[in-house]
């Protein structure tokens, strides 16, 4: 399947909860899903028929594809890595998720949309272990060194003034915002990942 390049409010609206695919939009008074509460198309405002176990399945795994941006083969090698490792393996497919580059500038702060956060590790603009690094999928582990190139990092600041996020950085992250050097505290567990998912859903599409 290809990558999904149409309207990102559309997903949310489909779904039925707020993705945050559009940054500070979704925060706005001009959130879609907030004017326009029901799913889209001509027949968006009809009564709701029954949906199968099948359907709740499918929608809970593209949701987590919307969400962290990521082709469906993508998504399948990172459901089987998940199954080899220790653990319940809807939290290890989470916790491989979160651990993206791509994800992590976004958690950040530097930047409103993981979009945009891939842009910036693709344009080179971030170091890892003081390395250059643009690979967006490119998974961090504890005690990794995250920093801006310096030619960038004025770029950066501006856009952490606009986003202004009340959540701030997560705990198994730490940020000097000044020097624009972050360092991976730890793994992340499932507490710390604050996304309306149930990986219960995706296991249970997967094992059939």
């Amino acid at each position: 399947m290809a990558r999904y390049r149409g309207a990102k409010c559309k997903i949310c609206r489909r779904v039925g909860q707020k993705l945050s695919l559009k940054g500070t939009r979704c925060l706005s008074q001009r959130c879609a899903l907030d004017l326009r509460n029901y799913p889209p198309g001509l027949k968006g405002q009809e009564r709701k028929k029954k949906v199968s176990d099948y359907a709740l399945q499918l929608q809970e795994k593209q949701k987590v594809r919307y969400i962290y941006g990521i082709l469906e083969k993508q998504f399948r090698n990172y459901y089987f890595k998940a199954v080899t490792q220790k653990g319940m393996t809807g939290e290890n497919l989470l916790v491989l998720l979160e651990r993206r580059l791509d994800n992590v500038i976004y958690r950040l702060g530097w930047a409103s949309t993981r979009a945009q956060a891939r842009q910036l590790v693709r344009h080179n603009h971030i170091l890892v272990n003081e390395k250059k690094v643009n690979i967006p999928s490119f998974l961090v582990k504890a005690n990794d060194s995250i920093s801006v190139k310096p030619k960038s990092q004025a770029r950066i600041k501006e856009i952490l003034k606009v986003i202004a996020s009340p959540k701030g950085v997560p705990s198994w992250l730490e940020m000097d915002e000044d020097k624009l050097l972050a360092r991976v505290v730890c793994i992340p567990n499932r507490q710390d990942i604050d996304l309306p998912i149930n990986e219960a859903l995706i296991v249970a599409l997967y094992s059939k």
